[in-house]
C-alpha cells in the first residue's frame, strides 16, 4: 500500500473540482514557499496530524457511487513518490481522479497524467520571476515543463493565477499573459486568500487597499 502522507481529508467537496463531486486528499509536503499560501501547514514534509492512507482508502470504499472524483491537493501533492500508487489504488475503487499542482516535479507528473481525468494548475508568475514568488531558483523552468507536459496531454484543466497586487503588477500580469499565449493557453485571476495565510505583510497590505 502506498506509504502515502497525508495531511487531511475533505469528505465532500462541490468547489474542488469544477462540475463534480469529490472527497479531496490533502497531502503533507512542498518543496516551494509561496507567501500568500493557505496551507502553511502542510508545507513540512511531515506533521503531527497525519492521517493514515489506509484510513483514507476505507472511508473512499463507502462513497462508491455517491461522490464523482477525489483530488488530491496539498501542499504540493506531486512531491511524493507514493501518488502514483495512490491515484491507482483511487481509480481501482472506480472514481475519477483529479490533481490541484504549480508543476514543480514535472517528471512526476508526466508518469501521473496517463490516470489524470482534470488537473488544476496554479501558474504563479511569468516563468521567468517565480523565484520572487516560490522562492526557490529554477521554479519557473520547471513550472513551464509540468505546464507544456499538460497540455500536451489533453487532460481537462483549469489554469488559475493568485494575485496580489504587491507580488503581481499589472506589468508582470502582462508578461505572464505573454507566457502564456505562446503555449496556446490563459489563465484565470483568482483573489488573494488571507484565510491560512502565514504572511502578515501580505494581509495587511490586502486590509489597507480595502480600508
Amino acid at each position: 500500500m502506498a506509504d502515502l502522507r497525508v495531511g487531511g481529508l475533505a469528505r465532500f467537496s462541490s468547489c474542488d473540482w469544477p462540475g463534480r463531486l469529490v472527497a479531496t486528499v490533502f497531502l503533507q509536503g512542498c518543496s516551494w514557499r509561496c507567501r500568500y499560501c493557505h496551507n502553511p501547514h502542510l508545507l513540512p514534509t511531515q506533521s503531527g496530524n497525519e492521517m493514515s492512507w489506509r484510513d483514507v482508502l476505507a472511508f473512499l470504499d463507502t462513497r462508491r457511487r455517491l461522490l464523482d472524483g477525489v483530488v488530491f491537493s496539498g501542499g504540493e501533492p506531486t512531491v511524493q513518490a507514493a501518488l502514483l500508487e495512490a491515484v491507482r489504488a483511487v481509480r481501482e475503487l472506480g472514481f475519477e481522479v483529479g490533481l490541484h499542482t504549480s508543476g514543480a516535479a514535472p517528471h512526476r507528473l508526466a508518469s501521473l497524467l496517463p490516470l489524470l481525468d482534470w488537473v488544476g494548475f496554479d501558474v504563479k508568475a511569468p516563468f521567468g520571476e517565480y523565484e520572487r514568488i516560490t522562492g526557490v531558483a529554477g521554479s519557473g523552468e520547471a513550472a513551464a515543463a509540468s505546464l507544456s507536459l499538460l497540455i500536451g496531454s489533453g487532460v481537462a484543466c483549469d489554469l488559475r493565477t493568485t494575485r496580489h497586487p504587491a507580488l503581481l503588477d499589472e506589468g508582470a500580469l502582462a508578461r505572464l499573459s505573454a507566457d502564456l499565449a505562446e503555449l496556446g493557453v490563459t489563465a484565470r485571476q483568482q483573489p488573494f486568500r488571507a484565510e491560512g495565510c502565514a504572511d502578515a505583510e501580505l494581509i495587511e497590505l490586502t486590509v489597507s487597499a480595502i480600508g
